[in-house]
């Protein structure tokens, strides 16, 4: 062989390697439904059915990542936990909408593959996949030697959901003396992890010998699928937000219709340790409710007399209860009062 000779391999990026991870996750997804083959992975492009009872069905598409959360992955050396926080940050989106998840794909690009790390991220992806009943139906890994540093990577998600023409949520079903409800979170999510990293790295802070940070970091985003389906379903729901990027003011007036407000008592939400955590270490009220969640994970909109029959659907650690009301307004979402934080 002339050792002179240019190849792909050499380049830095191995297709050899590529092929062998299409193939265990071929194999993870077959085991996964039971399947002796599962057929979309390793094609060009994914067929799927759209599910036939529903009618006038609409197709509502998300998109997402989840940031810099990958860098406390790539220190703590666990990846199983974003991959449910893809699938998450996506599938949740998709629920505002009233769609149900059909399908997922997700992007890879990496310096160089690692089998170890990408095995337990695609475990983690199929576990998302699993509690928000869609299917891992495909997606693209890139080997990108030069563009990222050693190590590093970034991913992305991709769904697809339908929904009934008559069982979208729009903003026009929310009406005065409404009720907002919080959902509490599990933690962080995929927010904020820019300030976090920031904060932690002016501290010193070595998360690896930090038992709390090591178990608070890393927990992956609620998905809130079934219980919410189940209450569209049951015509339960006027409104929902997922609260994302810009926390709980940023995402609840995407939904609310002119003239009308959500005014919410901030001293009634429920807190957790790692954002009290935070707030301690000089992080002040307006910038904590701008970048994280602080314990809300999901709002919901509903009337007054199915706040009972809604809490029924949701476990004990996630079972919302009352932050605010809708008033007639021109500013969309009213904070008052601040959060608790002892």
């Amino acid at each position: 062989m002339n050792k002179k000779l240019f190849t792909y391999k050499k380049s830095g990026v191995d297709i050899n390697a590529a092929d062998n991870f299409v193939n265990f996750i071929s194999s993870v997804s077959s085991k996964k439904r039971g399947r002796k083959k599962f057929s979309n992975i390793g094609g060009f492009g994914s067929i799927s059915d759209i599910p036939n009872h529903i009618k006038q069905p609409k197709i509502v598409a998300c998109t997402d990542g989840v940031g810099t959360k990958i860098e406390i992955a790539n220190i703590l050396n666990k990846y199983d936990t974003i991959g449910v926080d893809l699938v998450a940050m996506s599938v949740n989106d998709l629920i505002v909408q009233g769609a149900k998840p059909l399908l997922f794909l997700d992007y890879i690009s990496i310096n160089k593959i690692n089998l170890h790390k990408l095995k337990s991220l695609i475990k983690g992806i199929l576990n998302g996949c699993k509690q928000s009943e869609c299917e891992l139906v495909g997606g693209e890994t890139a080997e990108m030697p030069g563009t990222y540093e050693k190590g590093k990577f970034d991913i992305a998600g991709f769904a697809v959901g339908v929904v009934s023409k008559d069982k979208i949520l729009n903003r026009n079903k929310i009406k005065i003396n409404d009720l907002v409800l919080a959902v509490p979170s599990s933690g962080l999510h995929s927010n904020g992890y820019s300030l976090v990293r920031y904060l932690i790295n002016q501290k010193k802070i070595n998360i690896k010998k930090n038992k709390f940070l090591k178990k608070e970091l890393l927990k992956p985003t609620k998905i809130y699928v079934k219980e919410v389906l189940k209450l569209i379903d049951k015509n339960l729901i006027n409104g929902c937000a997922n609260i994302t990027g810009g926390g709980l003011a940023d995402n609840v007036k995407r939904i609310i219709p002119e003239n009308l407000v959500a005014k919410i008592t901030l001293n009634k939400i429920k807190t957790y340790k790692i954002f009290k955590w935070l707030k301690k270490n000089s992080i002040s009220d307006k910038e904590m409710l701008k970048t994280f969640n602080c314990g809300v994970g999901f709002c919901l909109i509903i009337h007054p007399g199915n706040l009972e029959k809604v809490k029924k659907y949701f476990t004990r650690d996630f079972k919302p209860y009352v932050i605010g009301k809708i008033s007639k307004g021109k500013n969309k979402v009213e904070l008052n009062g601040s959060i608790n934080w002892i």
